[in-house]
């Protein structure tokens, strides 16, 4: 062998351990900062109460910076607690806008959406020239649909649109309009706004998300044939680059729409189009689909020379010991665990979610009991058994409310319940395909694809009790 050749493999594998190591080094030491503040603003509110254990009033940017901190870290009642002493003491102070989208924001991440919506309406109307108003209105909108007032949703949004024309969620505001009349059963105005999105974003992802809206509502209607010809019309399109959608998607809704217009034939030949390389989560559809009509079906993906690298089996014993119990497959642990963590125990994301199964303390505050454990600080979700008690208890009851579904349960573990539910209620057939089309988010979306990856993959290397096969 050549020499050089083994020298130059051995420095790029150096080299690539160094960086995971200043990768994790970092990671840890922005963690170690993030719990830092938060463990410092609950020590200095320990000190800063009264006998009457009422928090005393501090300088308003004092209120705003722990509130904020508490609010990041989704302790949301310590967060309001500092927020509403800035609205009432301090109501002229230039932060009072800080201090309403705040109270808002913690009242819509704990869903109480009636609450939250008086808040963003004050908060846009009286500081319509800064971002927290411009944020506000949107939020607004958001908190209308996800209460089941889409004419309402509808309606701010459209004030967005005419208030903020280059703003910041102008082109969400657009497509938000669309799936919120939809939803409110207005399909003339909700294909009318598709036409001003392909104007007013033409050549742009954003034209291309609304087409993409018009296509599922017919899929939603039963309307086959408009379906096909609204798929046509993308397929014709250059590039889905920087969209919320893909060439198979569109292929894979198009081949079903011909499907239950009764046209198995053309609808084989589509599925029969997209590729199941390995990690298209629509070439795996599509297979299924194939398979289930008798055709016979060439897999792509290179699964076994994976198995070591890429799908290891770890804490295997914590996670057959909580989830075998509870009637969960372990390998969609290790699917779910794979995407949110890559393994690590010790890690906290920005959203302040904590360790292998990346859990927010507020989630987990509600599933402790039930995955037998009385109590618990925030940081004894970096302990691997505790974390995947919890998480598994968190994943059984997301089973039981989608069904078994297991997109709508990766889906709600990424953007949330309120929004699963509502993406599976736009769902019609009950077809995964089509819910994954539905999701609104494309962090949401893109993490579906990833989590039915990981779980295909896992499901081909190893059995439910992760014995490789």
């Amino acid at each position: 062998m050549d020499n050089s050749f083994l020298r130059s493999k051995i420095m790029k594998k150096l080299f690539a351990a160094a960086m995971l190591a200043f990768v994790l080094c970092f990671t840890a030491s922005m963690q170690t900062s993030r719990d830092a503040d938060l463990r410092g603003v609950t020590r200095l509110d320990e000190q800063d109460r009264g006998k009457d254990g009422k928090l005393i009033t501090l300088p308003a940017d004092e209120h705003i910076k722990r509130g904020y901190v508490y609010l990041d870290n989704r302790h949301f009642p310590e967060a309001r607690e500092h927020f509403q002493r800035v609205v009432d003491v301090y109501p002229n102070d230039p932060l009072l806008s800080r201090a309403l989208f705040g109270l808002a924001r913690a009242y819509m991440w704990e869903r109480r959406y009636v609450s939250a919506i008086p808040l963003f309406a004050r908060v846009s109307s009286e500081f319509p020239e800064t971002k927290d108003g411009r944020e506000g209105l949107a939020f607004m909108g958001a908190c209308n649909v996800r209460i089941g007032q889409n004419e309402e949703a509808a309606k701010v949004y459209e004030r967005y649109t005419t208030l903020y024309p280059t703003g910041e969620r102008i082109d969400s505001a657009y497509l938000n309009i669309i799936d919120a009349l939809r939803e409110a059963g207005k399909y003339s105005d909700a294909a009318a706004w598709v036409e001003k999105a392909k104007t007013r974003f033409a050549g742009q992802p954003t034209a291309t998300n609304a087409m993409q809206g018009l296509l599922r509502m017919e899929i939603y209607r039963e309307n086959w044939s408009g379906a096909v010809a609204a798929a046509d019309e993308m397929l014709k399109l250059k590039s889905f680059s920087g969209s919320m959608t893909t060439d198979g998607e569109i292929r894979y809704l198009k081949g079903l729409a011909l499907e239950k217009a009764g046209k198995r034939s053309e609808a084989m030949t589509v599925y029969s189009s997209i590729p199941d390389a390995d990690g298209n989560y629509w070439g795996g559809l599509a297979s299924d689909k194939l398979s289930a009509g008798g055709n016979r079906v060439k897999r792509t993906a290179q699964i076994k020379s994976k198995a070591s690298d890429d799908y290891p089996v770890v804490f295997r014993s914590e996670i057959l010991q909580y989830a075998k119990p509870k009637g969960i497959d372990p390998r969609f642990v290790l699917a779910i665990m794979k995407q949110e963590s890559t393994f690590r125990p010790g890690i906290k994301s920005p959203s302040a979610a904590r360790g292998l199964l990346q859990l927010v303390y507020d989630t987990a505050a509600k599933y402790n009991e039930s995955a037998g454990i009385p109590t618990f600080e925030p940081d004894d979700l970096y302990k691997p058994s505790v974390n995947i008690a919890i998480g598994t208890s968190y994943i059984q009851d997301l089973e039981q409310m989608f069904n078994g579904l297991d997109e709508a349960v990766a889906a709600s573990y990424n953007g949330g319940e309120d929004n699963a539910s509502r993406w599976l209620n736009r769902t019609k057939p009950k077809d995964p395909g089509v819910f994954t089309a539905e999701i609104g988010f494309a962090e949401t979306k893109n993490y579906v694809f990833k989590v039915m990856t990981n779980y295909r993959m896992y499901k081909a290397l190893y059995d439910e009790n992760l014995n490789s096969k």
